[in-house]
Order: C-alpha cells, then structure tokens, then sequence
C-alpha cells in the first residue's frame, strides 16, 4: 500500500465535511487548508532508483486522500498525472470524491470505458446526497466504482443505485462534537448490499455511537477496532 498526494488541501463542499479531519489537523499547524498547492511528491509514482526500479511499489496506492481529486484549482495539475496513472499498471489508484460531477471535466482524452487500474469511490452521507451524487455516478464510464457513506450522518436508501458497484464502506464521525452515528443505520445499508450482492465494509464507529437505544462515547483510538469487531463484514458471494 503506498499514497500519493500530488497535491494537498481543500475546500468544505458537503454536510459530510463539517469536522473534516484534514481541517482539523491543519488548524493545529496554523496551515490554510483552503490554499491548494503541488506537493513534492507530485512525480512519485515515475520517480527511480538508482538501478532503474520505480521507487513506488506495486500494489494499491491511495491517491489524494489530503485533498480532492477532482478539485478545481487542480485541473492544470490533474492532466499531467493522468500519464503517470496510465504508465504503472502494476499500482491500483483509489481516490475518493466529494466532487463526482466534476468527472467528466477531468478525465483524459482516452479513459474511454475507464482505466482498468483507477478504482473511483464516490463519497455520500445523507439521503440529499446520495439522490444527488449517485445519479450521477451510476451513468459514468468507470471500471471499478465504490461509495463511502463515511460519515454516515441519516439512515439512508441506495439500493436502487448499488448495479456495478463492487464495495460500499460505512463509518462515523470521528470528533467531540461528533454527529451520533446509529447502528441500525448501517445494519440497514448493509442489507441493501446483500440484497444486492454488494461487499460491505463497517469501517469505524463514530464517537457518540447509538446501539439499541443506548448512546456510547468512543475514543477515536477504538473507532476502526470497534467496527471490526462488530463481524458484520460482507464479501460479494
């Protein structure tokens, strides 16, 4: 697993965004997240040892998780990665979307039908956006298409748009002033998938979790545990 961040920041466009933990972090570094810019890891995946191997190994990289991909201010930027997407067949690159209207603006001359190693997650969180963003999404020309429903804030329906999608993760939010995440919510997103025969991932709790009427405060350290240990898991049969 590697990550690629070809550039860093962002911009709040969603009700999913409000304690953003990019933000946050940046805050306590004094740094404007609202200002995009090129990092200097913007060629590491054609970078080279010295005895010509990449120095990026293969496998899944986790593409512009400090930031959007599809963001605006990086259009100009965007085209020259495109080339270094297509050159290393042997990574897998997943990035996850705020902004998935954008993606027809975005995509090179020859996607196509979709790049076999580009796995495209589009991010939703309440019922308003998921009608918004997931009609838009089930039309695309995309190999391998996901949702994340992370931070899952309204017990939501996307069972009609689940054809092609090959995972859906659910999580909650992770901060004091966390929105409640209720574990039926996921418990019902999570039989729509196998209705649909859909994977499902639980990723994490959120920190004021509602089970059975009973409110828990978690650590963000147990969040991802927490979920996991809930053994509600699903793999596409």
């Amino acid at each position: 697993m590697a990550m690629w961040s070809p550039w860093r920041g962002c911009r709040k466009c969603s009700d999913g965004c409000l304690h953003c933990y990019i933000h946050k972090g940046d805050a306590k570094r004094n740094v404007n997240t609202n200002d995009i810019v090129r990092t200097k890891d913007f060629n590491k995946p054609v970078e080279r040892l010295k005895n010509g191997n990449y120095k990026m190994k293969s496998g899944i990289v986790y593409l512009c998780f400090s930031s959007d991909f599809l963001i605006e201010e990086a259009d100009i930027w965007r085209r020259e990665c495109w080339p270094m997407i297509r050159a290393r067949q042997d990574c897998t690159f997943l990035f996850l979307t705020k902004r998935i209207e954008r993606f027809m603006q975005c995509i090179p001359d020859d996607w196509g039908s979709g790049y076999e190693n580009v796995v495209v997650c589009c991010t939703i969180e309440n019922q308003r956006n998921a009608d918004k963003k997931l009609s838009i999404f089930r039309s695309l020309p995309i190999k391998h298409k996901c949702i994340t429903a992370q931070p899952l804030l309204e017990s939501i329906n996307i069972e009609q748009y689940l054809d092609d999608i090959e995972l859906v993760v659910v999580g909650g939010e992770s901060d004091s002033l966390a929105r409640p995440l209720h574990y039926d919510w996921v418990l019902d997103i999570r039989e729509q998938c196998i209705r649909k025969n859909v994977s499902f991932e639980f990723r994490q709790c959120g920190t004021h979790f509602i089970k059975d009427g009973k409110q828990y405060n978690l650590q963000t350290k147990d969040l991802c545990s927490q979920a996991k240990a809930a053994g509600i898991n699903y793999q596409k049969q």
